[in-house]
């Protein structure tokens, strides 16, 4: 059975979720009432995951059910509100990670690196913007990733594919889908998660120090000056806070708020941690069912790709239920029918910041592509509601002559800087960027400051998916982002 086409008989792992039992209201009569945890499991599915071996399918996603959630609903409201900041023009959203995240990854370095190098991003883009930055990591939890085909030739040999270590891992020894990875997945996202936590209540992000905040890697001598004079600009701030009495009050300025995020690309998995949870707005802790909500405690903010956004598909059906903020990939293929349905379908109410419509067209579709999905958006009742992110990374992915996947630097700009100047026109507000990106001195895309060429890939290509900008790449990106905001 083929998982990236729609079928109608169930797999094994999604008649196992199907089977769970789940804890809530049972689903009423009508169109946007009738939904439950499983309700996905009745529409037709892409991606999906087909195990040989259902008993042990069950016996993990009951695991899963029985697992204190990652992140609290408080969490996660508190990020919706920072979103609505973002769709109303009040806020800037800064989302990066890896493409696909390795249970390898969860050490103690690799985290720190990611940890530092969205840290500095945010310091640029703050003095660049001028405006708070909510900040989101593809972290704790991106270990699923779509494929085009669920197998490929290795030396001359057909064998299923990669797709993340959710499902299966990349020796060829690894390659069967292995349900016992589900609970793996659960304990690397919460041991990196509690990282995460750790590092940042331990100073990590303490304002007063930023220049402590130095990854080592950024040895450009013209990049290390800018960088310098940001950090200048905003440490004599700072110092001028402290002097008047003004930072004494609070200790927002020795932390930051972090969130996770990841695709939601494995229903069966995402089914297993969703939990109806009281709304942190009551106060009551005998709230009733009418006071609780569905919440996806898997990560704050999960988005559903572009392979997998059919309106009456399986991850559409799920996400309409939950109550996080929601991302929807939008590219060439997106129609202006659709993107009106899915909004409808995912936002009925219309709230504010709860939809980040994430564009992905490629440098030289941007022009032809984004003003039609913007004026359908801003033309409608959803006007000024949702965030407008930019990926500028997966529509410019090409291989070289000798097959290797990367990105060029230019084209990555060149996405970005178009969608700038086409919502500017638009008069419509981007609210954010989305990039693939790593603390580490890869060599995954081509150009920058560095001046890397194809040559240079083999130096220290890492990336088992997609390419990624290393951390002087990301940071050189930060830098002309924050100009043009500036100016």
């Amino acid at each position: 059975m083929d998982p990236s086409s729609s079928h109608a008989q169930l797999s094994t792992a999604t008649k196992a979720a199907a089977s769970l039992k789940t804890k809530g209201p049972k689903p009423q009569s009508g169109e946007f009432e009738s939904w439950s945890p499983s309700s996905w499991t009745t529409k037709p599915i892409k991606q999906d995951a087909v195990y040989e071996d259902s008993k042990k399918v069950e016996k993990s996603l009951a695991k899963l059910e029985r697992l204190p959630p990652i992140v609290t609903p408080a969490e996660i409201v508190a990020l919706k509100e920072h979103l609505r900041d973002v769709a109303l023009g009040k806020a800037f959203l800064l989302q990066g990670g890896d493409c696909a995240e390795l249970f390898d990854y969860c050490e103690e370095n690799a985290i720190e690196s990611k940890i530092k190098l969205l840290l500095q991003m945010s310091l640029v883009l703050i003095w660049g913007a001028n405006k708070p930055i909510v900040r989101i990591a593809r972290m704790a939890g991106q270990y699923a990733k779509p494929r085009s085909s669920p197998t490929e030739i290795v030396d001359g040999k057909e064998t299923p594919s990669f797709r993340g270590d959710i499902l299966n891992g990349f020796p060829l020894e690894e390659r069967p889908l292995d349900p016992a990875r589900l609970v793996d997945a659960y304990f690397h996202s919460a041991s990196t998660l509690n990282y995460i936590r750790a590092s940042i209540s331990s100073g990590l992000a303490d304002l007063h120090r930023p220049l402590d905040w130095g990854l080592g890697h950024v040895r450009d001598p013209d990049l290390q000056r800018k960088y310098s004079k940001t950090v200048e600009s905003i440490t004599d701030s700072l110092n001028f806070m402290r002097t008047v009495g003004a930072d004494t009050a609070s200790k927002a300025l020795e932390t930051v708020e972090l969130y996770t995020s990841h695709e939601g690309l494995l229903l069966e998995y995402e089914q297993s941690l969703t939990r109806f949870l009281r709304d942190p707005a009551r106060a009551s802790s005998t709230a009733t069912p009418e006071h609780r909500s569905w919440y996806d405690t898997s990560a704050h903010f999960l988005w559903v790709g572009d392979r997998t956004r059919q309106i009456d598909g399986a991850h559409i059906e799920f996400f309409r239920g939950i109550e996080n903020p929601i991302g929807v990939k939008i590219g060439p293929t997106t129609s202006s029918t659709d993107l009106l349905a899915i909004l409808r379908t995912l936002n009925p109410s219309v709230e504010i910041g709860k939809i980040t419509l994430i564009t992905r067209y490629g440098a030289s579709k941007v022009r032809t592509l984004l003003p039609e999905h913007i004026r359908t958006v801003e033309d409608s009742e959803y006007a000024r509601s949702v965030v407008w992110q930019c990926d500028p990374m997966h529509g410019n992915t090409r291989s070289t002559s000798n097959g290797v996947k990367t990105r060029q630097f230019s084209d990555i700009l060149s996405e970005l800087q178009e969608t700038m100047s086409v919502h500017k026109e638009q008069g419509s507000y981007l609210g954010g960027v989305h990039l693939e990106l790593t603390g580490e001195a890869v060599t995954e895309c081509t150009g920058g400051s560095e001046g890397l060429g194809e040559d240079d890939l083999s130096l220290n290509y890492t990336t088992y998916c997609d390419p990624r900008l290393n951390e002087k790449q990301a940071l050189e990106l930060a830098f002309l982002i924050a100009g043009h905001l500036r100016a």
